[in-house]
């Protein structure tokens, strides 16, 4: 029989939480995750991850099922994290910095029929309750008076602490991003691509990684740091998560010099903030090897300070949701590299192992190095496209190529080089934000007739939400009043610091609002940051 004429047969994949299994086999009385005075074995976190995917199963959460992950840095939220995954359920991680309308919205598009969340965030729960019912049930990280914790869940029986068999394609994470619209859209993150970026993060990121090294999570793991926590679980290398809420560098140099870390993952904010912070003088950091920093361009003299304060260990690379922050490496040995002189921007680095980058023309073509277009992608690193979107994933992968939608150029040698972005998009100490979410809540103000909202550059930021708004016949309103107006309806990361009154927009010829011609203008009249 001809083998066109077969039935495609069914391909096993490798399931994300076989990882862990496979660590704990192997190192079950070692040190998996350090929070304070926990300190969980291998071993240990095998089995509160095999209490979560139990308790999912018992419920009748089955391979496909989405549930969605609300919550902090904490040990819990690792066990959660690699329970859904062995009950072969997808996940939905959400930033815990969002509001409860932001959850909601996002529940929306993926449909989750349970929830985890951290205790306390009761109102988060109830608001995607609204949209889906989660009819599986709602289980709780760190447990408080009221809510029970999944640690104390019961344990997994026989059969129960089994990876759910999985198959190429079937989907593992929904890691949200937005387009142009600010609309939420979910990258499907499969179970086999997030094996390719894994072993990649490993070979590229931090060489040589293994049970020796030590890992510090300085920042969400909903996000890219759950990426960069991937291979710290397959390696057998412990992870370290500070106790405090936010950012504190006396906290996080003491965790370094005490638990002999030896990598984190940072973002340009973050990495800026320690290497200043005085505390870096104070302990001995001599373990790092590799200080990975993404998600936003960095200022050349705050990489300078960087280096000259840590020493050869920073590591950048570039990436997107959809492409799991799997594109370029720019590695430690690397960062002296000379740039072109028509370049005013510092490399990114080279393409990762197994990737491929492309710069296109309007046209879809590809363009010579030294000259600026699109940056594409392909490679085993690209989403699946995007979940109940089929005109967005039509749309990214035009022609074939993954569309990043930022503009770039390559050197002779094949490094990268951003120049800009194609969207309005604008990078606000590692977060993506998106004005048109900020622009419609402001516009509902009694007060505003016109806004629009531009990211413009910051030294401490990297780029800070400016809205530029226009009062309604007669209204007034002071920045004091239009931030009170924002608090409930929008995170506190997407904020605007500044808001200036003009009497109209500049628009084009079709009365489009041209954001490009408001910057220069901002400029051109004197515009400063302000200093936070």
């Amino acid at each position: 029989m001809n083998s066109a004429d077969a039935a495609t047969p069914a391909v096993r994949a490798v399931n994300v939480a076989e990882m862990l299994s496979q660590s704990a086999r192997r190192l079950p009385g070692s040190t998996a995750v350090v929070h304070g005075s926990t300190r969980w074995s291998w071993r240990e976190l095998d089995e509160r991850a095999s209490r979560v995917s139990a308790a999912l199963r018992r419920a009748d959460v089955r391979r496909g099922d989405c549930v969605l992950l609300h919550g902090r840095n904490h040990p819990d939220y690792i066990a959660a994290l690699y329970g859904i995954w062995r009950a072969g359920a997808a996940v939905a991680p959400t930033n815990f910095r969002l509001t409860p309308d932001d959850v909601a919205v996002i529940a929306g598009v993926c449909r989750p029929i349970a929830a985890i969340a951290t205790a306390g965030s009761d109102e988060h729960v109830e608001a995607v309750r609204a949209v889906t019912g989660l009819k599986a049930g709602v289980w709780w990280t760190e447990s408080d008076d009221e809510h029970g914790s999944v640690s104390e869940l019961p344990s997994a029986g026989p059969g129960e602490d089994m990876n759910e068999r999985v198959e190429v394609g079937d989907h593992a994470w929904y890691f949200f991003t937005s387009g142009t619209s600010g609309t939420p859209k979910a990258a499907i993150l499969t179970h086999d691509q997030l094996g390719f970026v894994t072993t990649n993060h490993a070979a590229d990121l931090m060489p040589g990684l293994g049970q020796q090294d030590v890992s510090l999570a300085v920042a969400p793991l909903s996000h890219g740091a759950g990426v960069h926590l991937l291979p710290q679980i397959a390696r057998g290398a412990p992870t370290v998560l500070p106790v405090s809420p936010g950012l504190r560098g006396e906290e996080v140099w003491e965790l370094v010099e005490r638990e002999c870390v030896t990598n984190m993952f940072t973002v340009p904010t973050i990495l800026k903030t320690l290497a200043e912070h005085p505390a870096v003088y104070e302990h001995d950091h001599s373990t790092l090897k590799h200080v990975i920093y993404a998600g936003a361009p960095m200022l050349n003299t705050d990489r300078d300070h960087a280096l000259e304060t840590l020493g050869p260990v920073l590591v950048q690379y570039y990436g997107l949701g959809e492409v799991t922050g799997n594109i370029t490496v720019l590695p430690p040995t690397e960062h002296g590299r000379a740039q072109p002189d028509d370049v005013e921007v510092g490399t990114c680095g080279r393409p990762r192992t197994g990737m491929q980058i492309a710069i296109l023309d309007p046209d879809g073509r590809e363009i010579g190095s030294g000259e600026v277009g699109e940056i594409c992608v392909a490679g085993p690193a690209v989403c699946a496209g995007y979940l109940n979107n089929a005109e967005a994933t039509a749309a990214a992968f035009d022609g074939g190529w993954f569309h990043t939608g930022d503009l770039g150029t390559v050197d002779d040698n094949g490094y990268l080089y951003i120049t800009g972005r194609a969207s309005d998009m604008y990078i606000s100490g590692g977060s993506n934000v998106h004005p048109r979410d900020i622009e419609e809540k402001l516009i509902s103000h009694p007060a505003v007739a016109e806004v629009a909202v531009l990211g413009m550059p910051h030294p401490k930021w990297g780029e800070i939400g400016v809205a530029v708004w226009v009062p309604a016949a007669g209204a007034r309103a002071t920045d004091a009043e239009l931030l009170e107006w924002l608090t409930p309806r929008l995170a506190r990361y997407k904020m605007p610091k500044q808001f200036i009154a003009w009497a109209g927009l500049t628009k084009s010829g079709y009365g489009k609002v041209v954001k490009r011609t408001i910057r220069d203008e901002l400029l051109a009249s004197g515009w400063s940051a302000p200093e936070d």
